[in-house]
């Protein structure tokens, strides 16, 4: 570029930086940092929030903290992006009381937490099973007129799930559907898992059933718990035939979706369709997961299995 006389400028530089930021390379975006300083052009908010990340991607804490209070010392530089990445970084290291200090020091600068400060700790609390501040920052959120998004709402319907709230989950999805709020599979999946996990499978299956009436369509994941929840519940007529509903609509069925239908099975004493389906699976280019596995090389050790059956069962597995 210089040998045409064109030189890059804090725009080109940053383009760079982010780019080997996001590719772990921190060491050499600082090393292009430097060489922006010695050219006599100013490293922005855009290049610091962008090595500040790079350093939380790799779990470098102290170090994006460095940056950005060299962001804090240099005058106005912090904005809302910059606070989200730190507190983002710290969330995801498990460093949430860390998080929660950046955010109360926001309007000290100045700064308005947006929907994305709000949801990104709203999820780190509730992954550190701190549901009561989740809520607590959820109803703040909305208080401050920041509208919590579909990602929000499926943060703490998941949150509510995991802390065995499920009627609270329930009347949240409610209050969603109440708001015309535009929901996606994902909310309606983390609500049939948690129905199946608390052995409702007749309600589990009356939301995956009425998924079409409201515009939604269930995805592999979606597909693959109710395939597990039926066969946990004994209804593997059921399951295979969901399981093969699924590929007719347009869904293919993954190494996962095999692994929970074949163990439904095997669980069951069912093991001819179980090694139809393993062998199918194979044929797919798909792997068991090691619980699947197990049972697999457990079949190997019977007596009472078909001679044929073990037979491919044993070069399947060696295969």
């Amino acid at each position: 570029m210089a040998s045409q006389g064109i030189f890059p400028d804090v725009y080109t530089f940053n383009i760079l930086v982010d780019a080997l930021c996001k590719d772990g390379m921190v060491v050499q975006a600082n090393n292009v940092v430097q060489i922006m300083i010695q050219r006599g052009i100013e490293p922005d908010t855009i290049t610091y929030n962008s090595f500040m990340d790079g350093h939380c991607l790799r779990g470098e804490m102290d170090k994006a903290k460095q940056v950005f209070d060299l962001m804090v010392t240099k005058g106005s530089m912090v904005n809302v992006q910059s606070c989200n990445i730190l507190i983002n970084g710290y969330c995801k290291s498990k460093k949430i009381d860390k998080a929660y200090k950046i955010f109360k020091q926001m309007p000290l600068k100045g700064l308005v937490p947006d929907t994305v400060t709000y949801t990104t700790l709203i999820d780190g609390f509730c992954k550190a099973r701190r549901l009561q501040e989740a809520e607590k920052l959820f109803s703040e959120m909305q208080d401050c007129g920041q509208l919590p998004d579909v990602q929000t709402y499926n943060i703490i319907l998941d949150g509510l799930c995991n802390n065995q709230e499920l009627s609270k989950a329930i009347e949240l999805l409610r209050e969603m559907e109440g708001n015309k709020l535009k929901l996606d599979v994902v909310a309606y999946t983390i609500i049939i898992e948690a129905l199946f996990k608390a052995g409702k499978i007749v309600s589990a299956t009356e939301v995956f059933s009425g998924l079409s009436s409201k515009g939604v369509q269930p995805n592999v994941r979606t597909y693959t718990i109710m395939i597990s929840g039926l066969c946990k519940g004994g209804l593997l007529a059921e399951a295979e035939k969901l399981f093969r509903e699924m590929e007719e609509k347009g869904c293919s069925a993954d190494g996962c979706t095999y692994s929970k239908i074949i163990r439904g099975f095997i669980n069951n004493n069912e093991i001819s369709e179980a090694t139809a389906l393993f062998q199918e699976m194979h044929g797919r280019g798909f792997s068991g997961d090691a619980s699947t596995m197990e049972l697999i090389v457990n079949l190997l050790l019977k007596d009472t299995v078909d001679p044929v059956l073990l037979a491919w069962l044993k070069d399947s597995v060696s295969s």
